[in-house]
């Protein structure tokens, strides 16, 4: 599911290092509502603002968790 994350979010936003160890702070709100759009839409998932937290957007690994746990509900 990550590598999948992956390749979907550097297709959309190509100037972000997905590698970063601190994904959030190389986002802006664009690129925020981007990553929340395309996981949505890729998982048949609903993900609001509220998801859009600095624990939630830190790496690949931290998204593919929060992914993991829409899918669960």
């Amino acid at each position: 599911m990550k590598e999948k994350i992956r390749q979907m979010l550097e297709e959309a936003l190509p100037l972000v290092d997905f590698d970063s160890d601190f994904l959030f702070s190389e986002l802006d709100s664009l690129g925020v509502t981007t990553i929340l759009m395309l996981l949505s839409d890729a998982y048949g998932i609903t993900l609001d603002a509220t998801d859009a937290t600095p624990r939630n957007l830190r790496s690949l690994d931290s998204l593919a968790r929060l992914v993991e746990s829409k899918l669960n509900h």
